[in-house]
């Protein structure tokens, strides 16, 4: 029976027992549906994110997962640590374990051009000739990923230990986290294999972030506030060592399986059938992998990729280069800790040697002060650099990087070029160290060096080099949610000089908005209502939004629960807010550094007078100081359908959560109430007939009064 039919009995059975209604199955009646139930989402799961070909609509996705959800929580001794349901995330760890790897996982040799590779074959020949005579050995090309080396240990079929390499020996167990990621099975065979898993087996493999998701992940990270990552390598090895596994649950790690370890039973004869096994068993492969006969279409191979690593959504920085045969590795066997019948083809290094002319100071919207190298321009990997960071000062000071020197420069895919080193042995005593500045170049504040960070900052907000990227920031949805007011138009405010503070866009009038290209009457007219409604958002918006370094959305919601006012928050000490649950010492110097500068000071009164609201709401105050008429939906959870007639979608779930309510998407037995606005959805009608209240909205005044808990016009 294929997927689609094991899927569409499984739905006619839940059609009869429906069992995200509480009490419509019996435990016999669970424990027969729940293992069936998990292998078809696990089928479904595995054609979703490892074969990118769902072939579920996901609505119906989603019943067959919530309906595994509700049996394992309405008979919790039949939920297993396989199942689909617990990739969410476990309890924190309070720190990673060691593990000790059962077969050590080497290290290989390199090769830095075709040169080396044939020399390295041709030794693997010698080697091989007193065995088994002339011989020229078939080898399994696999690009090598850029990422981080795992071992996953299956016994029974289940997941039961992943761990990192670590010295070879011994790693680190980060099972915790690794259950998280979807593209890891967590039983064998995945997906709707019929291969048998042996009782026991490791796997070996790259788990890694692709380029895409990585850039979403660090603009989802810059708009919360928080610190972004280098490169994908460094986003995927801080994600998997996240003590708390639900942080890791968030982010898209990737794996691609390319070995075995120990295992039970008989293994293949050939690498190429251990990929062909690990592939059966539901593992996603690097589909660049390719077996050669020939040499010199081995070295065309690696050449190609040499040329085209970047034309890749993940980040490659060789070839690796197996002997096929499992006799013939046997044979060859291996030197220290490194195999013979393995080498790594080591792509050349994007680099070259140039003149560091000058060093710029550039300084971000946080105002992060980042020195810039000024090139005589070089060709690298095709690409003319005449610029290259230098990270902080103490990247320059640590390498004794002078104005003058010869440097080494690197470049590497789309990464920004970096000065790697200088050439000391180059200098004839013109080069010049640099002299760090004491203030901002652009306004003259003093800067400022946190504990435990690498960067100066400067923190006046209304440094006009910060001013541009700092509107950006004020103005979007999780800040003060001005609508109509995106990157352009902040650009062209702070371009046109009509605005030079932040408190200057609450004397904009609609005259100095027509000036502006683009803008006519009424979209004038729109925008500044838009900027007259944000001052009434709540002060955990208005914190979030001044672009204080550190202080994401989380942060700004914590340290208002203990705050009442702007003015108390100001008057803080670092002492003080670093005793918040949640605020360290770092967040709480920066806060207290912040509000120190006169200018933000002179800011802040600014708004005050402009009218922003500067007093926290009654939503924003601690649980257990609100008083019921201030959450009159607390606990509820609702569902939103059809069109409301004065709100976006957001806005009515921002208004629901300010009441103490959670808004989901799809109806459970855990929903309290479905408002339907006009032309709702299925969603209504399966309300009805669970029983479930709807709220009809056809006036504003209806969702007002659901949200003041008024119950009238209900059905149910």
């Amino acid at each position: 029976m294929d997927l689609l039919d094991r899927t569409r009995e499984i739905q006619r059975q839940l059609d009869n027992l429906d069992p995200l209604s509480n009490g419509t199955l019996s435990r016999d009646q669970a424990a027969s549906l729940v293992e069936r139930l998990r292998e078809v989402v696990r089928a479904h799961d595995h054609r979703y994110y490892i074969e990118d070909d769902p072939v579920l609509p996901d609505a119906e996705y989603d019943r067959l997962y919530r309906s595994l959800q509700a049996i394992e929580q309405s008979f919790p001794a039949l939920r297993t640590e396989d199942s689909p349901t617990q990739r969410v995330g476990g309890e924190p760890i309070d720190a990673f374990e060691k593990h000790e790897h059962p077969q050590p996982l080497l290290s290989l040799q390199n090769a830095f051009d075709a040169e080396d590779l044939v020399e390295w074959y041709e030794r693997c020949q010698r080697g091989l000739q007193d065995a088994f005579g002339e011989t020229e050995p078939a080898v399994v090309a696999e690009l090598k990923i850029d990422g981080l080396a795992l071992a996953l240990t299956y016994d029974d079929g289940g997941l039961e230990t992943a761990a990192t390499r670590g010295n070879g020996e011994v790693g680190e167990n980060v099972t915790h986290n690794v259950r998280t990621v979807h593209r890891v099975p967590l039983r064998l065979p995945a997906g709707d294999s019929d291969r048998e898993a042996p009782a026991r087996m490791e796997v070996r493999g790259e788990m890694f972030m692709r380029k895409s998701e990585f850039d979403a992940l660090n603009e989802r990270l810059h708009d919360e506030g928080e610190k972004p990552f280098a490169n994908p390598r460094n986003a995927a090895a801080g994600t998997l060592r996240q003590l708390d596994p639900q942080v890791t649950a968030r982010r898209p790690l990737s794996f691609f399986a390319y070995g075995l370890g120990p295992m039970d039973g008989d293994r293949p004869d050939t690498h190429a059938g251990v990929l062909d096994l690990l592939s059966d068993l539901g593992f996603e492969m690097d589909p660049n992998n390719r077996r050669f006969d020939d040499l010199d279409a081995l070295v065309d191979f690696c050449h190609h990729w040499v040329e085209h690593r970047d034309d890749l959504d993940y980040e490659i920085d060789g070839v690796v280069v197996k002997i096929d045969r499992h006799d013939y590795q046997r044979e060859l066997g291996a030197i220290s800790n490194a195999p013979r019948w393995a080498i790594a083809f080591k792509f050349p290094a994007r680099e070259a040697t140039t003149r560091l002319s000058d060093i710029q100071i550039n300084v971000g919207r946080t105002g992060a002060i980042k020195p810039e190298a000024v090139l005589e321009p070089v060709e690298i990997g095709g690409v003319t650099v005449s610029q290259a960071t230098l990270h902080n000062q103490d990247y320059i000071v640590d390498r004794d990087i002078r104005v003058g020197d010869l440097v080494v420069v690197k470049r590497a895919g789309d990464v920004i070029p970096q000065v790697v080193r200088p050439v000391p042995e180059a200098r004839d005593g013109s080069e010049t160290p640099f002299d760090w500045p004491d203030t901002c170049p652009a306004c003259g504040t003093d800067l400022v060096r946190l504990d435990d960070e690498a960067d100066w900052y400067c923190l006046n907000t209304e440094c006009p080099a910060q001013f541009r990227r700092l509107v950006e920031h004020f103005v979007q949805r999780n800040a003060m949610d001005v609508e109509g007011l995106g990157e352009q138009v902040a650009h062209q405010l702070v371009d046109e000089g009509k605005i030079e503070s932040l408190a200057d866009l609450y004397d904009l009038t609609v005259d100095d908005l027509t000036d502006l290209e683009g803008f006519a009457d009424k979209s004038a007219r729109n925008l500044v209502r838009a900027i007259e409604a944000s001052k009434e958002r709540p002060l955990s918006r208005l914190l979030y939004g001044l672009g204080i370094h550190h202080v994401g959305r989380t942060v700004a919601e914590t340290v208002v629960q203990h705050y009442e006012t702007m003015t108390a928050i100001a008057a803080a000490s670092a002492e003080d807010l670093a005793q918040i649950d949640g605020i360290g010492p770092v967040i709480a110097e920066s806060l207290a550094d912040w509000f120190d500068v006169d200018e933000n000071q002179r800011l802040l009164d600014a708004l005050a007078e402009a009218g922003v609201n500067l007093q926290r709401t009654p939503e924003e105050a601690p649980p257990d100081e609100q008083d019921a008429g201030a959450r009159p939906l607390a606990g509820q959870t609702i569902v939103l359908t059809g069109s409301l007639p004065d709100r976006t979608r957001r806005e009515a779930r921002e208004a629901i959560e300010q009441r103490g309510g959670s808004v989901t998407s799809s109806v459970s037995g855990n929903t309290d109430a479905v408002v339907a606005g006009a032309n709702p959805g299925s969603k209504m009608d399966e309300a009805e007939t669970r029983g479930i209240r709807v709220v009809r909205v056809d006036d504003p005044s209806d969702f007002d009064a659901f949200l003041e808990g008024d119950r009238a016009g209900e059905t149910s």
